[in-house]
């Protein structure tokens, strides 16, 4: 069963192969769709700073009848942060909101602030310093794994030529009309697990208007 199965990382820890994501559920509905889906098998859940729901995920884990050793959890450092300091307080802000000791996977949201997304700049400096205090806090055990989400070559090279910590993990959108052949195939290359974010689009095609088109 695809739930059971997983992927190992550098480091040698276990991410599940599929994650239940909680993009765009509010906190307080978030609880009893992360108990859901706890309860049909899933083992890794996905939330992120910027989704505002960490609180009400982590309230569903502790209220699950599954042991936190068996959930692999990824939350995600807040797009716009690109400094150390912001970077140590966003991580341990995300452990005493979930009341939690270790987060599984803890990565960088995206390269640039999402108003600056894919424009020239790439935040080197920032990202990097970013990535410093996710190697500080997996160093102090309190991440298990880090990785980064919407990075491109450039910004992997970046993180992998000036960090101390290769990135375990690159969260991507892929989907059947965008798969990132290169950034896929430069991670595959440096042992880099990608991991497919909206695999089957972002369900734009159930709103009832394009529903209406499609008949």
């Amino acid at each position: 069963m695809v739930l059971k199965e997983t992927f190992t990382l550098t480091n040698g820890v276990e991410i599940p192969k599929l994650g239940f994501g909680t993009w765009m559920i509010e906190n307080d509905d978030v609880v009893q769709s992360v108990k859901d889906a706890l309860e049909i098998g899933y083992r890794h859940i996905d939330t992120a700073h910027s989704y505002g729901n960490e609180e009400g995920v982590s309230r569903a884990i502790r209220e699950s009848n599954v042991l936190r050793e068996e959930i692999f959890l990824t939350t995600k450092l807040r797009h716009d942060i690109k400094n150390y300091d912001d970077a140590v307080k966003a991580i341990q802000g995300s452990l005493d909101l979930m009341e939690l000791d270790y987060i599984d996977l803890l990565i960088i949201h995206s390269p640039q602030p999402w108003a600056d997304f894919r424009n020239d700049n790439h935040y080197f400096e920032g990202n990097l310093e970013a990535w410093w205090a996710l190697e500080e806090a997996y160093e102090a055990r309190k991440i298990r794994a880090i990785g980064v989400s919407n990075f491109e070559q450039v910004d992997l090279e970046n993180i992998i030529n000036n960090g101390k910590i290769k990135p375990m993990i690159n969260q991507v959108l892929a989907h059947i009309t965008n798969v990132p052949t290169d950034v896929i195939e430069f991670c595959q290359q440096n042992d880099i697990v990608v991991e497919a974010y909206s695999p089957i689009g972002h369900g734009a095609i159930l709103k009832h208007e394009t529903v209406n088109t499609l008949r």
